[in-house]
């Protein structure tokens, strides 16, 4: 795929992806689809659901996560808050126009040039908070999110990205 290809997949993931609402209550459901797929995929991650507020609803890590990756997961939810877009999508964008995080004027220190990290959309509202897994190849990591985020929202057709 051209990274032309992956943005349009990325922005009708997010386009389809969307919440009717999303309570503490949705965050505890969803945070443990998603720690059963990635052990049903045999890949430890460390999971985390933040909403805009900065409360942090759901925290899972799997045993062996190294702090640095938990930290990575906080510079994916960042990307999230800060460009209301998967942390994926700004890779892309940044690889298409050749640009850095740096160059957008965001620290690598507390941002993340990677997949992993995927906005909760709420439809008529806008993005309420962000989820991120971090401890896969990036891609790997979002599509883990994308998958699981649609079999949570009952929705079946939704283009995913295996490999990049």
């Amino acid at each position: 795929m051209t990274i032309e290809e992956l943005l349009k997949v990325l922005e009708m993931q997010e386009e389809i992806l969307q919440f009717s609402h999303f309570t503490h209550g949705d965050a505890w459901e969803l945070g443990n689809i998603i720690v059963m797929e990635a052990r049903r995929r045999n890949t430890p991650v460390v999971l985390k659901i933040r909403l805009n507020s900065g409360q942090t609803v759901y925290q899972f890590a799997f045993d062996g996560i190294t702090p640095y990756t938990d930290a990575l997961a906080d510079r994916k939810l960042n990307v999230v808050t800060h460009m209301e877009t998967s942390s994926l999508h700004l890779h892309m964008l940044l690889r298409q126009n050749q640009e850095t995080l740096g160059d957008m004027g965001l620290d690598s220190r507390i941002y993340a040039d990677c997949g992993g990290g995927f906005p909760i959309r709420v439809e008529d509202v806008g993005v309420v908070g962000a989820i991120a897994a971090a401890g896969a190849n990036h891609v790997a990591d979002h599509d883990l999110l994308v998958k699981c985020i649609s079999k949570y929202l009952h929705i079946d057709e939704v283009p995913r990205i295996r490999a990049v």
